[in-house]
């Protein structure tokens, strides 16, 4: 929980701050947009991976595991080093898109989506929230969607430890193309919600700030 709280909270704010401090040197929306989570999420995620590692692990019934920290030991003694990294490939390829893409999303929905004109009208605090609602939800369930099969991927190279182009072999020779929607609706409870809530939390206590220092 420590680790994707961090994660997402680095990722989301260092992203909004190299925005703005982009479009502030001349660079283009686009650019701004994107290449800010492109490398905050990136390093979030190689920081990151060997927890992952571990907490899929973790789940596997067969391992008989207690703890995060025992999972990471077991990692450690029959996969070296680097069974801790396995799969960052992949991780990478599933959270830097996602989180670009969620961000992109909200950037958009953010400039799109029409804003209550009179702050002193009775119903503009619930229609800032309902707006921040749809922006969150849209951005959560696009960044979910987008990258499930990697996601797929990911975790089969967990329990295979395959490199990347022999799992997707694998999940191709198995199921064919529709590995690609495995587990899509379990996704979206296990991205979609956390992000779409990280960024309507996000919206509503910058909102309630505002109101309360006015």
């Amino acid at each position: 929980m420590f680790g994707m709280t961090y994660a997402r909270a680095s990722i989301f704010y260092f992203s909004d701050v190299g925005r703005a401090f982009l479009l502030k040197k001349g660079y283009s929306d686009a650019t701004a947009t994107v290449a800010p989570p492109l490398l905050v999420s990136t390093i979030v995620q190689v920081v990151n991976q060997p927890i992952v590692r571990a907490t899929v692990t973790l789940q596997d019934p067969s391992h008989h595991l207690p703890n995060v920290v025992q999972s990471i030991k077991y990692l450690y003694k029959h996969h070296g080093i680097a069974g801790l990294w396995h799969g960052t490939t992949a991780g990478v390829l599933k959270t830097v898109p996602k989180y670009c893409t969620a961000i992109a999303v909200k950037d958009y929905c953010e400039k799109v989506l029409p804003m209550p004109q009179n702050p002193n009208a009775p119903t503009y605090d619930r229609d800032m929230l309902v707006r921040s609602a749809l922006k969150s939800i849209t951005a959560g369930v696009a960044g979910a969607a987008l990258t499930n099969p990697l996601d797929v991927i990911r975790n089969e190279q967990f329990k295979t430890h395959l490199g990347l182009r022999a799992t997707v072999s694998h999940l191709y020779k198995e199921m064919g193309w529709s590995f690609m929607g495995r587990g899509l609706g379990k996704n979206m409870i296990a991205v979609a919600l956390p992000v779409g809530c990280t960024i309507f939390f996000t919206d509503a206590f910058i909102q309630y700030s505002q109101h309360n220092h006015q």
